[in-house]
C-alpha cells in the first residue's frame, strides 16, 4: 500500500496474506486426487485385479465412478456443488482426451499420470488463488483486496464494525493461523446456509432431485463472508485478533437505537433553544415598543402651549 492512498492521520500497521496452509480443503481435493491416481495405478498394473481391469471400459467406470461419488459426498458437506462440477469436468476431459489421442490401449498408464497431473495443476491454482488475497489494517480501517482476473476491494471502518467472529481449526491451532469475520452494523459478515440431505439440491426457489430423491431444506444464520471480504486464515492469528479488538475499542462504536436516542436528545435540546431565541425576540420588541410609546408622550407634551 503506497502512501497515497493512506487517509489523512492514518498509519498503516500491518499487511496479511493467508497462511500457505489456510486453503487446505481446496488442496485436499489435490491430495486425493495423487493418491487416487497412485492406487489406480496399482490396481490396473500390479494388484490381482489388473487383468479385470484391463479392458478400458471397466478402468474407466472404476476411475470415474470413485471420483464422482467423492465429488457428490464432499458437495453435500462443504454445500459447495462446484466441487462435484470440477470432478465431473477432470473425467470429461480424460476421457475426451484420449479418445481424440487414440489412448484406449494406454489407458492403465494414462489414466493414473493423467490424475496425478491435474492434481499439481490444482495445487498451482490454489496457491495463485491464496497469493492474490491482501489484508491491510491501519489504525483507521481494515482494506481487503483479492481477485485473479477481476479485482475486488472492501474498505470497512472500525466505528462500523458492530462484532467479530474468531475461528481455528485443527491445522490453524497447530500452525498459530486463524480467520477472523468482522460483522458491520448493517450485518454484513452474516450468511445463510441451505442443507439438503438425500441428495437434493436448491434452484432458486426450488429443490431438483438427484437420483430420484427430494432434499429436504434447513437454513442456518451464521457469521460467513469470501475469503476476500474477511480476514481469512491470518498469521498470527491471536496477535492480528487483539490488534483488530483494540482498535475497535478505541473507537466510538454506538449501537443504532442508541444513537437514535442521541439524535432525538439533540432535536429537542435545539427546539427548547429556537424557542428560547422567540422568546428574547419578542421581549426586545416589547421593550423596543415601550421606548417608542415614552418618547411619543414626551413629544406630545412639549407640543402642549403654556397658558402663562
Amino acid at each position: 500500500m503506497s502512501d497515497e492512498e493512506l487517509l489523512k492521520n492514518e498509519k498503516l500497521e500491518k499487511m496479511l496474506s493467508p497462511h500457505p496452509l489456510s486453503f487446505m480443503r481446496y488442496q485436499a481435493l489435490c491430495i486425493f486426487l495423487i493418491i487416487w491416481g497412485v492406487v489406480l495405478y496399482w490396481l490396473a498394473n500390479v494388484s490381482e485385479w489388473q487383468s479385470w481391469l484391463a479392458e478400458f471400459y471397466k478402468l474407466a467406470i472404476v476411475w470415474a465412478i470413485v471420483l464422482l461419488i467423492v465429488g457428490v459426498i464432499v458437495s453435500l458437506t462443504t454445500i459447495r456443488w462446484s466441487i462435484f462440477f470440477m470432478y465431473l469436468g477432470i473425467v470429461i476431459g480424460g476421457l475426451g482426451l484420449m479418445f481424440w489421442q487414440n489412448w484406449q490401449n494406454s489407458a492403465k498408464i494414462f489414466i493414473p499420470i493423467y490424475t496425478i497431473s491435474i492434481s499439481f495443476i490444482g495445487f498451482l491454482l490454489v496457491e495463485w488463488y491464496r497469493r492474490s488475497h491482501k489484508y491491510i489494517l491501519s489504525n483507521q480501517r481494515i482494506i481487503f483486496k483479492g481477485g485473479i482476473i477481476t479485482k475486488e476491494e472492501r474498505t470497512l471502518r472500525y466505528d462500523k464494525i458492530s462484532d467479530i467472529n474468531a475461528k481455528q481449526g485443527l491445522l490453524g491451532q497447530i500452525f498459530g493461523f486463524g480467520t477472523i469475520i468482522p460483522i458491520s452494523q448493517s450485518g454484513f459478515g452474516l450468511g445463510s446456509d441451505n442443507a439438503f440431505a438425500a441428495g437434493g439440491i436448491q434452484v432458486g426457489e426450488k429443490k431438483v432431485k438427484i437420483m430420484g430423491v427430494f432434499g429436504g431444506g434447513k437454513e442456518v444464520q451464521t457469521p460467513r463472508a469470501r475469503s476476500y471480504y474477511e480476514l481469512h486464515g491470518v498469521y498470527p492469528y491471536k496477535e492480528i485478533k487483539k490488534m483488530v479488538e483494540e482498535f475497535i475499542q478505541g473507537k466510538d462504536v454506538i449501537p443504532y437505537h442508541q444513537k437514535n436516542v442521541e439524535y432525538q436528545k439533540e432535536q429537542t435540546a435545539f427546539q427548547k433553544e429556537q424557542v428560547d431565541i422567540q422568546k428574547q425576540m419578542r421581549d426586545l420588541l416589547k421593550m423596543q415598543s415601550g421606548s417608542k410609546k415614552n418618547v411619543d408622550e414626551n413629544i406630545d407634551e412639549e407640543d402642549v402651549p403654556d397658558d402663562k
